[in-house]
């Protein structure tokens, strides 16, 4: 490590002299210099790969690092990096002064600011990655807005004394030298959030971090976000930034911990008039939010941290009593929904549709499922778009009798158990309406299946899941007079197979979904008699 901090500081060094000698260029064209700046640039890239090498030797070395050790070595890589960009930045500055014809003509415009702002940034920098000054790098960060705004105030005079068609050459060579100049500060931000990452030990772009800080201190959590123990949470799709907050003690100990959420307005705004809305009808069922703070494009809240496991990971588990437990609950909450929030209006089936909007990104990862011929023998089957066709004409006449208040992406993630209160917890509900019962039935369901777990023990809970769901919603159904219900849940089921492929790369496995999405299809649009004499095959959805 030391050896990897004393070449960034040489790399600091040399790129403070090059940002010197390059100010002094554009006062004083002089090729001499030019030439020096151009040689030194040879040296920069090499110091940024001396780092570069030596963080990657540490990271794969025999030496067990500590977490705030790997993530200022991560940090130091990445600001090596983003400083030679500077490097380069400063080299194409001078080298755009050799196209003069008037040298003079910079010196018309406000220049020495933007130097001002990289200067200041430099300095801050060995503050914030070696001292872990949070205030040093934040002042980083906003190096960038500043080169911005002074980038667009002589871009906008630029612009309008190009019109008069006065000395364009040497405008247009003025002008890209602001670009330049501006073009470090994207640099200087990827340092500032490098800076960030090494002191918090979690990536966060300027605008999350500021949130946080923000909505922290409004929902009563007053330390420092140095003491603040942040942890993401991965594999959302939704483009949402998630972690889960601690305040602890100097003794590590855990007073109290929170979800922040990071993102869109619409989405997280839809999310907290949800959350209410479950509060209404059930009490304790979603989080409670704690803070919001809404923006014109992204906005922030924090939401309890409710107690529990997910469903899914007590599947994996393999704790077949826990997840009995989880089930029965599971079904008897629903159950409690369901007939709490049940209205006598028809509701259209519209899985055929959902389906049709998500093809697209599913042939993007797999073009290959559209074209693929299949036969039963010598008997051809109908090809992807003349499956969903005949599905549709038959979804056309099908309609769910009642509507209920649905969750709206009912995966197994997004259900926790609370073994201790023996309640069920929802989360994660931006999508929650009034709809088909099918539609959370079928999310489920699949969401269980396309988990890739293939050991049989496993496998065996995850389909046990399954079919006691399944069979709990069917019972429901019939007691309330829903007589296609299973059909619906089929052309639900295809839906969720088929685009679920999107997710999953293993071409196998794809198919296997891809193939148990069509027979459903076909089974659907087959069926001939009353909708009532329909029988969900399902084989099709246990593996």
């Amino acid at each position: 490590m030391h050896e990897i901090v004393t070449n960034f500081q040489f790399l600091l060094v040399e790129i403070e002299r090059q940002l010197e000698a390059t100010q002094a260029v554009v006062e004083k064209h002089d090729e001499r210099r030019i030439a020096k700046i151009e040689s030194r640039d040879d040296y920069i890239d090499n110091l940024k790969s001396v780092i570069e090498n030596a963080c990657f030797a540490t990271l794969h070395g025999e030496e067990r690092l500590t977490s705030p050790e790997m993530a200022k070595l991560r940090a130091l890589n990445i600001i090596g990096n983003n400083l030679e960009r500077v490097g380069d930045h400063l080299v194409n500055v001078v080298r755009q002064t050799r196209h003069y014809d008037d040298p003079e003509c910079i010196k018309r415009y406000a220049y020495k600011p933007f130097f001002a702002e990289v200067r200041k940034a430099l300095e801050w920098t060995p503050r914030a990655v070696l001292e872990r000054d949070m205030a040093a790098a934040l002042k980083i960060c906003r190096c960038e807005l500043q080169l911005d705004r002074l980038y667009k105030e002589q871009f906008d005079r630029i612009r309008d004394e190009l019109r008069s068609g006065f000395q364009t050459g040497d405008l247009l060579t003025t002008l890209f030298i602001f670009r330049y100049l501006e073009r470090m500060g994207d640099a200087l931000l990827n340092v500032g959030e490098a800076a960030i990452f090494a002191i918090t030990g979690d990536k966060f772009k300027i605008h999350q971090f500021t949130a946080l800080k923000d909505i922290l201190t409004e929902g009563g959590h007053e330390l420092p976000l140095s003491e603040i123990d942040f942890a993401s949470i991965w594999g959302t799709r939704s483009g949402c930034r998630i972690g889960r907050v601690a305040d602890r003690d100097g003794d590590g100990v855990t007073h109290r911990e929170v979800i922040f959420k990071d993102g869109d307005t619409a989405k997280l705004r839809q999310e907290a008039a949800n959350i209410a809305r479950w509060d209404s009808l059930r009490p304790g069922l979603a989080p409670r939010v704690e803070a919001f703070r809404e923006g014109k494009k992204s906005s922030s809240m924090l939401v309890e941290l409710l107690p529990g496991q997910t469903i899914q990971d007590i599947a994996v588990g393999g704790d077949a009593a826990l997840l009995r437990r989880a089930l029965t609950a599971l079904c008897r909450t629903v159950g409690e929904i369901w007939t709490g929030s049940l209205s006598p209006v028809p509701v259209p089936a519209g899985a055929m549709a959902q389906l049709r909007a998500r093809l697209p990104e599913v042939l993007s990862v797999h073009p290959g499922l559209k074209s693929v011929r299949r036969a039963i023998g010598a008997c051809a089957l109908p090809s992807l778009d003349e499956a969903i066709a005949a599905a549709e004409d038959v979804e056309g006449r099908l309609a769910a009798p009642y509507a209920v208040l649905l969750h709206g992406d009912y995966n197994s993630n997004n259900i926790l158990y609370d073994v201790t209160e023996d309640r069920i917890h929802y989360i994660d509900l931006h999508r929650s309406a009034e709809g088909d019962a099918a539609q959370d039935v079928s999310v489920f369901m699949i969401s269980n299946f396309r988990l890739p777990i293939f050991d049989a023990v496993r496998r065996r809970l995850l389909n046990a899941i399954s079919t006691e769901f399944f069979t709990f919603a069917r019972s429901f159904a019939a007691r309330h007079g829903d007589a296609s219900f299973e059909m619906r849940l089929a052309l639900g089921l295809a839906r969720s197979l088929i685009t679920s492929t999107r997710f999953e790369l293993s071409e196998r496995f794809s198919r296997l979904m891809f193939a148990r999405g069509m027979y459903l299809l076909s089974r659907v649009a087959g069926h001939t008699g009353d909708t009532s004499g329909f029988r969900l095959p399902l084989a099709a959805v246990c593996y």
